[in-house]
């Protein structure tokens, strides 16, 4: 199994002037620690308007800025938005991060959450799988063709040569964000890796895992020539401490992730200004659903996540992400925790990575047969396309 670390950049309020300047360098000097600590991803998403929640709105910014302080960690876009960008410069600015981090870079791609982003860009909430598509058809072939033109539905590009071309040929290994967890079995059929930011539980979690393989494996429905990359990673809450209790305290703003989201598409459109998304937050959290989605994740002392990861690697997720920066958790706990972990759980973890591989390998050469597991069950509300109401269950991993 492999780790990844995790940034939205959240800012809840209230904010003083220096707030988004500490907590970008802050951001960058754990990425900087996750790399001499042996951790294999740091991923970056892409969000527009969604204050508090994510002030990460120019991730191929901050990658590049982590690119020059870091050697070994994988930098992965977890997202870019096709919808708000258009395809040439996506691949500009993605194979010259490919070659400033000497081909360290992965490529997540995704659709966009709720109308606050899209409909500035003038897109449509309900045109943005097909405008996903249309741009992976323009996308992918500007990172390795020397002349490329492409005529689709939404994209219109006249025959160029877009430069630069990435360090690592034919292009980055290719991810999707699949927030709802259907979408996980949409990413095998495609053959990109998928991008899991559900919080589901390690029972879940395998039922998806061989969802995606068989997709892979037997529906395969590529959306061009691209290189396949047939992986599957799993977001959770984390904190690590020397007490589960202790843990808990540090953990507080753990859920804000999903509440957020949840309350920018039940609310729509918020008047900046208006809405202080932490008291939101308080109040819910002292709800029944809010206490009920409490306790949740990667949250506890190196005993207790490594008993929980153990149900993870039974379900043969390849990488399991580290929700490590939310809400208000502090810099220094943060730091502390990514410490903890990689000395006392990840070596154990990291050392089970050539079993895993080769059951992957038996997996994609048809050795090895995946039972087909019913996933409803497991369906569980989506974070971005269901609106959040008192009362309404929160999913989170590790339950």
């Amino acid at each position: 199994m492999k780790f990844g670390v995790f940034y939205e950049l959240q800012l809840p309020k209230p904010w003083s002037r220096d707030d988004e300047y500490t907590l970008l360098n802050h951001a960058l000097d754990q990425v900087e620690l996750a790399d001499k600590l042996g951790y294999d991803y740091a991923w970056e998403v892409e969000h527009h308007f969604l204050e508090e929640y994510s002030h990460s709105s120019a991730p191929e910014v901050f990658l590049a800025a982590a690119s020059q302080r870091t050697t070994n960690i994988r930098l992965g876009h977890g997202i870019v938005q096709l919808p708000t960008n258009h395809p040439a410069r996506v691949a500009e600015r993605v194979s010259t991060l490919d070659l400033l981090s000497h081909g360290r870079v992965e490529l997540g791609v995704g659709e966009g959450s709720s109308v606050t982003e899209l409909h500035p860009f003038d897109r449509r909430f309900r045109d943005k799988r097909a405008v996903w598509e249309d741009a992976m058809r323009c996308l992918m072939p500007m990172f390795w063709e020397e002349g490329w033109e492409y005529h689709g539905e939404y994209f219109d590009f006249p025959l160029r040569n877009v430069i630069p071309k990435p360090r690592q040929y034919p292009h980055p290994p290719l991810w999707v964000a699949c927030s709802q967890l259907e979408t996980i079995e949409m990413a095998g059929r495609r053959g990109i890796g998928a991008l899991g930011f559900q919080f589901v539980s390690a029972e879940a979690a395998q039922a998806w895992v061989h969802a995606y393989y068989n997709s892979f494996t037997k529906r395969f429905d590529p959306l061009g020539p691209y290189a396949t990359n047939p992986n599957i990673a799993i977001v959770s809450q984390f904190m690590c401490a020397e007490t589960d209790e202790e843990a808990q305290a540090r953990a507080d703003g753990s859920t804000f992730f999903q509440f957020a989201l949840r309350f920018y598409n039940d609310k729509g459109p918020l008047v900046p200004g208006t809405v202080s998304l932490w008291d939101e937050y308080q109040a819910w959290k002292a709800s029944p659903s809010g206490q009920k989605a409490q306790g949740g994740g990667l949250i506890g002392s190196p005993a207790t996540i490594r008993q929980k990861l153990h149900r993870f690697a039974e379900s043969n997720v390849d990488q399991v992400i580290l929700l490590n920066q939310a809400g208000r958790n502090r810099h220094e706990h943060i730091c502390e925790a990514l410490e903890l972990f990689a000395t006392e759980v990840m070596p154990e973890f990291h050392a089970m990575e050539p079993e895993h591989q080769e059951w992957k390998r038996q997996v994609l050469h048809g050795e090895l047969e995946l039972d087909e597991i019913d996933t409803d069950p497991y369906n569980v509300v989506s974070l971005q396309s269901t609106t959040w109401k008192p009362g309404m269950e929160t999913p989170v991993a590790g339950s």
